[in-house]
């Protein structure tokens, strides 16, 4: 009586764990660039951010967002979204609290509370987000920053 014996040889073996081996990193490569490439959608820059309440802003008072690249400036009126990106040349703009003023340490450029240019080669106010005040909180969108030529009170949005 002949015996059907199914074995497989080492160098299938090899073969058949290497190939496997090679398909998971393939697969995983491919999750972690489709992460990557997927839009930021809420949370984080690019999308809606949640800055705080409204309480926490005091009037007059400037409050970097890092989360969001942006600045809240709540005046009487409400607040308004400022991005940190200079107009000029696109550096990160630091509010300087002893100016009463940001300042761009790139070519010094120099803006008011509002974002208005004050001074230097900037050709114009700083950009803002569209923002709103539900329930009490702080949300500003960060997906698209407005462009504006100067300022004007209905871009603050009402506490």
């Amino acid at each position: 009586m002949a015996e059907n014996k199914s074995t497989i040889s080492r160098r299938q073996f090899l073969g058949i764990a290497w190939t496997g081996s090679l398909a998971l990193f393939f697969a995983q490569m491919m999750v972690a660039l489709l992460k990557f490439i997927k839009p930021v959608t809420s949370g984080g820059f690019g999308g809606l951010v949640y800055a705080g309440k409204i309480e926490e802003f005091a009037i007059g008072s400037i409050n970097r967002i890092l989360k969001g690249r942006f600045y809240i400036s709540r005046t009487e009126d409400g607040i308004i979204a400022l991005w940190q990106k200079c107009t000029h040349l696109g550096c990160a703009v630091p509010w300087v609290e002893e100016e009463g003023q940001f300042h761009c340490p790139c070519h010094g450029s120099l803006f008011n509370k509002v974002g208005e240019v004050l001074g230097g080669p900037a050709p114009r106010p700083l950009d803002y987000f569209p923002s709103e005040i539900r329930s009490g909180e702080v949300w500003v969108d960060t997906s698209q920053p407005i462009q504006r030529k100067k300022f004007d009170p209905s871009q603050i949005t009402g506490a």
